[in-house]
């Protein structure tokens, strides 16, 4: 069972695809959307973020961060960021130590995390919790936009 919404967010620290320490508590103030993804280089994965890189796809604004964790190298993040010209930061979390956190670490499969949404209020507490059942499937960008809409009317 995935975090549930209404719950404080597990505070974190990560690195980025440029080796610098990210941490979940430093962006309290803002909306946080951590897009779980199962690996770089794969369909899915590219076109979703891609999507979000060209297109705005979430139309984020001054107070959103978007990042994308997967359990891939920071290496592996540099090069696919660069190659596809990803423009938000993606989270290497190889043991998936904070995937376990936020239990969306798959269970059918469980070296890969599910591929899921989870957004952070401007407070820390998870506003949001979407996960896709199946790894294929593109997640509802439109749950998200709405979610965040939802939150920035508060």
């Amino acid at each position: 069972m995935p975090i549930s919404t209404g719950t404080t967010a597990p505070d974190f620290t990560l690195k980025t695809q440029d080796d610098q320490d990210w941490t979940l508590s430093a962006h309290r103030g803002k909306n946080v959307v951590l897009l779980w993804y199962p690996l770089d280089w794969s369909p899915t994965c590219e076109k979703e973020n891609c999507s979000l890189s060209l297109d705005n796809t979430l139309d984020v604004g001054a107070d959103t961060v978007l990042v994308g964790i997967s359990r891939d190298s920071v290496w592996s993040h540099k090069a696919w960021k660069a190659e596809r010209k990803i423009t938000h930061d993606l989270l290497a979390d190889p043991m998936l130590d904070v995937t376990a956190k936020f239990d969306l670490v798959h269970p059918k499969v469980p070296f890969i995390s599910h591929r899921a949404t989870v957004i952070v209020d401007k407070e820390g507490k998870v506003a949001f919790c979407e996960v896709q059942e199946s790894t294929g499937d593109a997640r509802d960008m439109d749950a998200v936009k709405n979610a965040l809409q939802g939150l920035s009317v508060t």
